[in-house]
């Protein structure tokens, strides 16, 4: 059993595997509100076994002054406690399931929450791509002597040269999980700023990569441009994608995205209920409410943003490796 510590910016600080009492705050995780996974998750996981239910309450709307701590804990148990949100998808279980022995690019890295796991799998070498400087340090430092990761300080777009990344601080606490090439961050008030800083550009093609297996892509509504520039790299090898796709980052993304992988042969997805649902009929109004605002933090109930594509050729392989995920009706 593990705890996920998971920010509303779907970014995640910390994964605690000890038993064990722990307090998270808001200083620790740099946003104004502790998440576990959802807020339909935190309702879960205080009916769960092991789990001291002396904090239990229902959450929903989060409290905007920010919520100064969450105390849990964790016991040692002997029986299996099933994982938060059975009939849930994400990028590990994802892309360990379709695993084949080859190169995987991780399109923003950051600290290499998800490159280190698969650097794991069975003959994976993993492409880290992280542009942020100092992300690119605590990636660097996290990689180090693991032979199966490369972290490669370059962003990927539709072509080589520079561009700005702009990093939001708000009320003085800097954002990294929301830094983008796309958006300044300029007016939302005074309580929120940015730090701007010149990055390289690469595109994936550039690498000729013939053994591509898989990638994940978080680039902070870039995802279209990256895929761009890996056109030719997608023809040839044909992986499998995991891809973070937010209309609060970039407006139209979730279905522009889709409608670029489809003239690739692809398939575009959203898990949601236990159900595998095309990109099509995403509600963006019920699923998909969020502001742009890096300070502003209401969002939908349910919030999709994982997105997962794969080659039409590999559809009987994805019902075959993932069988608990079930096509909709």
């Amino acid at each position: 059993m593990s705890m996920q510590v998971v920010s509303e910016d779907h970014h995640m600080p910390d994964v605690v595997y000890a038993p064990g009492r722990f307090t998270i705050t808001r200083n620790e995780i740099g946003t104004r509100e502790v998440q576990g996974l959802d807020a339909y998750s935190v309702n879960s996981v205080t009916t769960m076994p092991g789990v001291d239910k002396s904090f239990a309450a229902q959450f929903s709307d989060w409290d905007p002054t920010g919520l100064r701590g969450l105390c849990c804990l964790i016991r040692q148990r002997q029986t299996t406690v099933q994982r938060i949100g059975t009939g849930a998808m994400d990028e590990l279980r994802f892309l360990t399931a379709l695993h084949r022995p080859g190169s995987l690019v991780d399109v923003g890295a950051h600290d290499g929450l998800i490159a280190l796991p698969l650097s794991r799998l069975p003959g994976a070498h993993v492409l880290a791509f992280e542009p942020l400087p100092a992300a690119f340090v605590r990636l660097s430092a996290a990689c180090a002597g693991v032979t199966s990761i490369r972290p490669i300080p370059l962003a990927l777009g539709d072509a080589p040269g520079r561009l700005t990344l702009s990093v939001p601080v708000v009320e003085g606490v800097r954002q990294e999980q929301w830094a983008s090439l796309l958006k300044t961050f300029e007016g939302y008030g005074p309580h929120v700023g940015a730090e701007q800083v010149q990055v390289p550009v690469a595109t994936l093609d550039s690498f000729g990569l013939r053994d591509l297996t898989a990638m994940k892509i978080d680039a902070e509504g870039a995802e279209y441009e990256v895929l761009r520039g890996a056109r030719d790299t997608l023809l040839r090898c044909r992986p499998v994608l995991t891809l973070e796709l937010e209309e609060r980052h970039r407006e139209g993304s979730t279905w522009a995205v889709p409608a670029f992988l489809d003239a690739l042969d692809y398939t575009t997805r959203f898990a949601l209920e236990g159900r595998w649902w095309p990109a099509s009929v995403l509600n963006r109004a019920t699923m998909q409410r969020a502001s742009p605002d890096p300070s502003d933090y209401a969002a939908s109930d349910p919030y999709v943003f994982n997105f997962f594509a794969w080659p039409r050729e590999r559809e009987a392989e994805v019902r075959q490796c993932l069988p608990e995920i079930q096509a909709a009706v």
